[in-house]
């Protein structure tokens, strides 16, 4: 066979592409099919249950007599518990449907209907589930609604894995955004997700680094710090939040002829400003804060174009002083004292906290 005249590495690189493209077109037809199937198990069996004895044994009886002979047709998938969870996901996402009845206004089954008809219901045009079923089987566990809402949001928009999404709702992710927010911004949280619009919109409190390992070492150094996180740097993007890109490490600029060296330099591609960090490890002091606020003039002066926004100034440090920070920095001041833990926090501190900022309103 001749081998053909013209280069046709650009025709394979579109076809490529083409192939690629239609098989992840594919897996999230799929996906999106398996959510809803399983949202109308649920809804069907929710219905079944209205129109039976209203008794727990009943309840127990149906699913166990479904898990039967689902298993026996269709094989492993329908056991009891996870029947269960279908009806506990239709009941927990039952008004995100618009056109779907809610099971008191139901007379007839669905099964009575022309099947077309019944196709077009449950699998819509534009399916309203973005996820898979195994992430909607997290987020049904999560009692609290604006929660549960904020991380099926994230998890969309950010592209998270299951592991990812569970990392993030270990970590507080969502009480330690709505801590660093006022009200109407915690209400916010549950519908638009994590909107970085400012620079107080990128901060987290506390930032949890538990992924460096180091809680395990009864002492460390800011070098140790520095390097684990380097070493840990995708991690620690993420962990950072929403836009970041990693500019380098031990920066140094010189002013007086003496030399300075910012730990950490990021920039961040959706408020296109560039965020210093440094690191402490013990509690901050005024020198730190003044070291800080040097570190942001210099950048805002020398290194920053006229385009860009602000440079933002983060000091992470074991123990912070409030009362400190607020005598320290004049008014208005881009720079912010942030708490890091090498452990998980814990959720339900962080959800007390929570309410009593919130008042108690904070869904």
């Amino acid at each position: 066979m001749s081998l053909p005249t013209r280069d046709t590495s650009a025709l394979l690189a579109e076809i490529r592409e083409l192939v690629h493209a239609a098989r992840a077109s594919a897996a999230r037809q799929v996906n999106a099919l398996v959510v809803l199937t399983r949202y109308e198990v649920g809804r069907r069996i929710v219905v079944h249950e209205q129109g039976g004895e209203a008794r727990a044994e009943y309840g127990k009886a149906v699913l166990q007599a479904l898990s039967d002979a689902l298993t026996e047709e269709f094989g492993r998938g329908w056991s009891v518990d996870n029947l269960t969870l279908m009806r506990r996901f239709y009941l927990g996402y039952r008004d995100r449907l618009p056109n779907s009845e809610t099971p008191s206004r139901i007379s007839t089954p669905a099964g009575d209907q022309p099947i077309s008809e019944t196709l077009s219901r449950i699998f819509p045009p534009a399916p309203p589930f973005t996820l898979s079923w195994s992430h909607y089987v997290f987020l049904v566990g999560i009692d609290d609604e604006a929660e549960r809402a904020f991380y099926e949001v994230e998890a969309t928009r950010s592209g998270w894995s299951l592991r990812e999404l569970r990392r993030q709702f270990d970590t507080s992710l969502y009480e330690r955004l709505a801590l660093s927010r006022d009200k109407d911004g915690v209400r916010a949280l549950a519908v638009e997700g994590q909107v970085v619009e400012k620079p107080a919109d990128l901060l987290r409190d506390p930032y949890v680094l538990e992924f460096l390992g180091l809680e395990e070492r009864p002492r460390y150094s800011e070098s140790d710090l520095e390097a684990r996180i380097i070493d840990k740097l995708e991690h620690f993007l993420l962990e950072l939040g929403k836009g970041f890109l990693f500019e380098g490490r031990q920066r140094r600029f010189t002013f007086d002829e003496e030399h300075y060296y910012v730990d950490l330099v990021f920039y961040n591609r959706l408020l296109r400003c560039f965020v210093l960090v440094d690191l402490k490890i013990g509690k901050i002091t005024h020198q730190d804060l003044g070291q800080m606020q040097m570190y942001v003039n210099y950048y805002d002066r020398h290194v920053k174009l006229a385009e860009e926004g602000p440079t933002v100034g983060i000091i992470l440090c074991k123990k912070k002083h409030d009362a400190l920070v607020e005598i320290t920095l004049p008014e208005g001041a881009n720079i912010h004292a942030r708490e890091y833990r090498l452990v998980l926090p814990s959720k339900a501190d962080l959800r007390r906290k929570l309410i009593e900022w919130t008042g108690g309103d904070e869904a």
